[in-house]
């Protein structure tokens, strides 16, 4: 029988989907190429399947940080995933895209000082990871949309042809978008669970994760895809496809190298690396800033709130 105490995990996967899902069919729904419902129903699907397939890695790495930050009890495990879920919640409930990354990484840490042992320094790859994410996405779009005009735009003249070209790779790159999302982020709902403290199998946290993240994404993402679909920078319908692709990849890199990153943040640098291509007046400049608020804000206020539980219930 499984463990009350996943019921803060499975919470936090419900509030990952529910913001995560901005990485993967966004512009595509903003730029109408995709239909919302089709789009939600196709990230549920393939972020269980990326999960399943993908996220055994950052199963790892994550349990190990955390077992080893003295999150070794059901309570404590229990106490952490309910600070991260607090935080990604409030932050989802602002339509901000934030990393559930973060928000797990903040709560070991709170946890951790609480219990004498925060190793800060194990905590170095994450963050480089994180400082890497929107740098890498941002590049890669900058590259990616370089290329296509260049090479791609002038030789396509039927503009029938050019459009089922563009919402067919919205469809693949979305998918794939989605895919990625699993796999990168199935960690940070239930790795806590999994490894030394052994409260969940590997399947039962890659499927668990996985679940309840295509649920988050079913029934509460709608607001965080308006905020970076429509408010970062005007799309084009293809400046959006290759925003997509451009996190995809930088997303599924680190799938391979099995640190959890922020999909958000890859997808938002994606989105600035093509604002970078179009000219900065066609970014703005203040949703940036409230999206940059957000990402120092989720490790800060999951580490506080952690903090504080496991002082009163530890």
């Amino acid at each position: 029988m499984i463990s009350p105490s996943v019921i803060s995990g499975a919470v936090l996967g419900w509030a990952l989907g529910s913001n995560g899902a901005s990485s993967c069919f966004a512009v595509a729904v903003s730029t109408r190429k995709v239909k919302y419902k089709t789009a939600i129903i196709l990230t549920a699907v393939f972020v269980i399947v990326g999960a399943f397939l993908e996220g055994a890695r950052g199963l790892s790495k994550v349990s190990t940080y955390s077992y080893n930050s003295g999150i070794n009890t059901e309570m404590q495990a229990f106490l952490a995933m309910l600070a991260a879920a607090i935080t990604v919640t409030i932050m989802t409930m602002f339509r901000l895209p934030v990393s559930t990354s973060q928000a797990v990484i903040g709560a070991i840490i709170g946890g951790a000082i609480i219990n004498g042992r925060a190793d800060f320094s194990e905590g170095i790859k994450f963050f480089t990871a994180w400082l890497t994410t929107p740098f890498t996405a941002a590049i890669l779009a900058f590259i990616l949309y370089k290329i296509f005009e260049r090479y791609i735009e002038k030789r396509i003249k039927n503009y029938g042809i050019y459009d089922n070209i563009i919402r067919i790779t919205y469809y693949v790159s979305g998918i794939f978008a989605a895919y990625s999302l699993g796999g990168n982020s199935v960690a940070n709902a239930t790795a806590i669970y999994t490894g030394n403290i052994n409260i969940l199998t590997t399947k039962e946290a890659l499927l668990i994760g996985g679940i309840t993240m295509a649920i988050g994404v079913i029934t509460y993402s709608k607001g965080v895809m308006k905020t970076v679909g429509e408010n970062l920078v005007t799309l084009s319908p293809i400046s959006g496809l290759i925003s997509v692709i451009a996190s995809a990849m930088t997303v599924f890199i680190f799938v391979k190298i099995g640190i959890p990153v922020p999909t958000s943040q890859a997808v938002v640098g994606a989105i600035v690396g093509i604002g970078l291509v179009k000219g900065v007046n066609t970014i703005s400049f203040k949703t940036v800033r409230n999206i940059l608020m957000g990402w120092f804000g989720t490790p800060t206020i999951a580490g506080i709130i952690s903090l504080l539980l496991f002082f009163k219930f530890s």
